[in-house]
């Protein structure tokens, strides 16, 4: 995490002396490269760290503050931008990771505590590691049918809103100002759904964060498919928004519950891949069919496509038998035992 914080600070640094967009473009690539390193290892360190009765608070509590993030960093860079420039304010971007970097050094380093053996990447090493993920899929089934719902579901809601510039300035003919205020009232949103699931967590069971948190999101996005004007889609955009932390503290808290740790990051980097794929081809198809039909009809298809799959991971998460899964006294390290 520390190396991969210090490279994506040397990215950003170095963006300001680009002469070429493709410079740019070879930069973003990097970074979006090195944050896929980045997050399988952060969600394992956490599930390290965390112990199993605290993972559902501490969700929220994490889920609260990129909330607020979504928000108070735009205004940052809007603030920087007045004050300083663009140069400097990427700048301050890069030392950002630099700070990080130094953060994540005076954490406890947990490689110290567990039995783990290093060794040096090879195809070998690559070969075993599909092969102990593929063995992991047979053998917990229900565990991958609700991952890769859960994924599928983000994969939609990620193919929307590469359409919503479009929707909402050639559909509901809404300025650029509209569309800013929009994203700010998503924001708000799920700033007071993290705060909601913060205060309840103790409350709602893992089941009841996402069944609620998957309806409640397609919801909003149908909404917002059917929408007419401004406060039409700040009302699909506000629920979208708010019940956005229930479902993401509820899978996060199962998968951190029901994959062991070790397999963690082999698990979210193989998957990631497929996630991928399935993230640009579907970006390209509802692009594509919003040329051939009207975009309306695209994002209604899309809208619907994600209350079928949220009705479905409401049925597998209550499927009978299934309550093992969802246990939530659990210690660290239990959940190697499932």
């Amino acid at each position: 995490m520390i190396g991969t914080d210090i490279i994506r600070a040397l990215l950003v640094a170095t963006i300001p002396f680009a002469d070429s967009i493709w410079f740019i473009y070879a930069c973003l690539f990097l970074l979006s490269f090195s944050k896929a390193f980045f997050e399988p290892a952060a969600i394992t360190y956490i599930t390290y760290v965390v112990p199993g009765s605290e993972r559902k608070r501490f969700n929220s509590f994490r889920s609260l503050i990129t909330s607020s993030a979504f928000l108070i960093g735009p205004a940052i860079s809007g603030v920087l931008l007045l004050m300083t420039s663009v140069n400097m304010a990427i700048w301050i971007n890069a030392i950002s990771f630099i700070v990080s970097a130094i953060m994540l050094y005076v954490l406890p380093n947990v490689t110290t505590v567990v039995d783990q053996k290093e060794s040096k990447f090879s195809f070998t090493m690559l070969r075993s590691d599909w092969k102990e993920v593929f063995r992991f899929s047979q053998r917990y089934r229900y565990v991958v049918k609700v991952y890769f719902l859960a994924q599928l579901f983000m994969i939609v809601a990620l193919g929307m809103d590469a359409q919503e510039v479009v929707f909402t300035q050639k559909v509901l003919h809404l300025s650029e100002t509209d569309y800013g205020l929009l994203i700010s009232i998503t924001g708000v949103g799920s700033i007071l759904g993290a705060a909601a699931v913060s205060l309840l967590a103790d409350k709602l069971s893992i089941k009841a964060l996402m069944s609620i948190g998957y309806l409640m999101v397609s919801a909003g996005y149908l909404a917002y498919a059917f929408s007419f004007s401004f406060w039409s889609v700040a009302a699909g955009f506000m629920v979208l928004g708010f019940f956005n932390s229930f479902s993401g503290t509820g899978f996060m808290t199962f998968y951190q519950n029901n994959v062991p740790v070790q397999m963690m990051g082999r698990i979210s980097s193989i998957y990631g891949i497929f996630q991928s794929i399935l993230q640009i081809l579907f970006i390209l198809l509802i692009g594509f069919t919003g040329e051939i039909i009207p975009v309306r009809v695209s994002i209604i298809a899309a809208s619907t496509l994600m209350l079928a799959l949220s009705i479905f991971q409401i049925k597998l998460v209550f499927t009978p038998g299934s309550g093992e899964f969802f246990e939530e006294e659990t210690g660290l390290n239990s959940t190697a035992s499932h």
